[in-house]
């Protein structure tokens, strides 16, 4: 067999194809792994910050409470962004403003900031709490506040929820100045 026939003579039936194929395909299937093995790490990161907001609420007769709480039963922190409460469709700005629509008076009452705040995983804030009877069975009796916080977790993936805990995913928070509660 002369120089030229060896050059030119390439037959996948040889040893040395064989083995490049092999390589080759091995490659592939290392790098397909790899990737999918980095997607599987990526999302299993983000699941183990991922917030869920709850709002509930408390009403004792006997003892005379009433109080919404915020909790995150996620398993990382939320970053709450901003809330947003309303009653008979008018924006709410302040506990103090809601108290007043609903009794017509002055209330007593224990709040907690709620519009811009950090909730590690399992921690909760009573936003409002009061002790004043009359108010405390209205409010249980007809409570048809509307809030709605909107959240994000650290990298940025953000949702939306109401009293119905139901948390639907958003691409930002976003809200205008004049619908936005301030505390």
């Amino acid at each position: 067999m002369n120089y030229q026939e060896m050059t030119t003579g390439y037959s996948f039936k040889n040893p040395e194809m064989i083995i490049a194929g092999s390589a080759l395909i091995v490659s592939l299937i290392t790098a397909f792994v790899s990737i999918y093995s980095a997607f599987i790490d990526r999302a299993y990161a983000r699941a183990s910050v991922w917030p869920r907001v709850e709002i509930q609420r408390s009403y004792n007769d006997s003892r005379s409470f009433f109080y919404y709480i915020v909790s995150n039963k996620g398993t990382g922190p939320a970053v709450i962004k901003h809330a947003r409460l309303s009653f008979d469709n008018k924006a709410v700005k302040s506990w103090p403003d809601y108290l007043k629509m609903r009794s017509g008076r002055t209330v007593g009452h224990v709040q907690s900031h709620i519009g811009s705040i950090v909730l590690s995983s399992g921690e909760s804030t009573k936003p409002l709490e009061l002790h004043d009877t009359e108010v405390a069975k209205l409010l249980a009796d007809q409570d048809n506040l509307q809030i709605e916080l909107c959240y994000c977790s650290i990298y940025d993936e953000c949702w939306t929820v109401q009293r119905d805990n139901n948390p639907t995913p958003i691409a930002q928070c976003t809200i205008e100045d004049k619908e936005r509660f301030l505390q």
